[in-house]
């Protein structure tokens, strides 16, 4: 089995995600969605804290071996990505999605070297939009993002175009089709499903509008 289906199974075994396709989340954005994720829960289970750890600095190292520091986004990559850093020996900071409205009004915690070559840790990606605006955050304050790693995605064509446009290069642990497949093989849904499944990944924005 794959690193995405082993993960992706994982996370399920956890219930890190949750699929509903009869009975769908709502999501804060108003989108009606058949799964929900949650991947933080995986930082309380230390075997599973250790395999995203390790496979998120495989990531790294086999796709950006020049990185010279990580930035976790806040708040869900945080801690994953000080794991990260203290695995592969380099320097953390985090990047908040908005400057502090006190103190220093800092955007960026932490301290990077003007020019560093930065590794993003990133929790989900969604629509990309908050992932990307710490890349561009991190540009504005003068270093180099050369790319992202993320435990898990969606797929959705519009974080797929934000990504290209932006000229980042991510790389995920897992992803939504993935999830769906292993979901089908261990009966926690049913065949027929996946069409269901993957209409809502088409166009999240439309799909159980007419319930």
């Amino acid at each position: 089995m794959d690193i995405k289906s082993q993960l992706a199974r994982k996370l399920m075994d956890i219930k890190a995600i949750k699929l509903q396709p009869n009975d769908p989340f709502t999501w804060a954005s108003g989108w009606k969605s058949p799964i929900y994720t949650d991947n933080r829960k995986t930082l309380s289970f230390t075997d599973l804290r250790s395999f995203v750890k390790l496979e998120l600095c495989h990531a790294i190292q086999e796709n950006f071996p020049e990185a010279e520091a990580v930035a976790g986004v806040a708040t869900g990559a945080i801690a994953q990505g000080a794991l990260v850093a203290d695995q592969l020996g380099l320097p953390f900071s985090y990047v908040r999605p908005k400057p502090k409205d006190h103190g220093m009004g800092n955007q960026i915690e932490g301290e990077i070297v003007k020019g560093a070559k930065v590794v993003v840790v990133e929790d989900l990606i969604s629509t990309g939009g908050s992932s990307l605006k710490a890349v561009a955050a991190l540009r504005e304050y003068g270093v180099e993002v050369v790319g992202m790693v993320a435990s898990f995605t969606y797929g959705f064509p519009v974080a797929e175009k934000a990504f290209e446009e932006a000229g980042v290069k991510l790389i995920t642990l897992s992803d939504y089709n993935h999830v769906v497949e292993e979901a089908a093989k261990i009966g926690y849904i049913k065949e027929e499903e996946k069409a269901v499944l993957a209409e809502w990944r088409k166009d999240p924005t439309k799909w159980g509008s007419e319930e």
